[in-house]
């Protein structure tokens, strides 16, 4: 846990001092690559919290689901159809799924605590 904390806190450092833009028009693929990458970092969390983290698990499904998710938008952009709802839905709604998990997670964990279990 405390490497999750101390990399996320690397990177926004990093990402302060690095001036970088992108123009415009990927500003769809982007969004969608973050969503990606939140779903895989609250996965892994809820992974270890559960004591079932593997490494090799969280890098092909970081990898599979940003790649998955930028076809989808590159597909829908190309047709004119809004594809990348489906992505957006999708990692939303495990967001919303992996952070209940690991809020109950550790409400319990200091609800024992308190109680001295």
């Amino acid at each position: 846990m405390i490497w999750i904390l101390a990399s996320l806190a690397l990177g926004i450092v990093v990402g302060f001092y690095i001036p970088f833009t992108y123009p415009i028009e990927y500003s769809l693929y982007m969004s969608v690559a973050i969503l990606a990458t939140l779903d895989s970092i609250f996965g892994a969390v809820k992974a270890g919290l559960q004591n079932k983290y593997d490494n090799l698990i969280f890098m092909t499904g970081f990898i599979g689901n940003a790649l998955l998710a930028m076809i989808l938008t590159y597909i829908g952009d190309r047709l004119g159809l809004p594809l990348y709802y489906v992505a957006i839905l999708v990692f939303g709604s495990r967001l919303f799924d992996n952070l209940s998990v690991i809020r109950r997670h550790i409400v319990t964990k200091i609800s024992h605590k308190k109680r001295g279990k």
